[in-house]
């Protein structure tokens, strides 16, 4: 009975760590968009400015 009770435990453990990165994935989805449209913006006004800096 205690094993099963452990291989539940570790079960729940697993689905607990994949429903949190699932949930991480789909907030990453959403804020990559949005930074990508962002550099591209800074990049072209960089180019379109003159400035060569690092």
């Amino acid at each position: 009975m205690n094993v099963i009770l452990g291989i539940v435990a570790v079960i729940a453990i697993i689905f607990f760590i994949v429903g949190g990165m699932v949930k991480a994935m789909g907030f990453l989805l959403w804020v990559a968009p949005i930074l990508l449209v962002l550099a591209i913006i800074v990049f072209l006004f960089r180019m379109m400015s003159g400035r060569r800096g690092v």
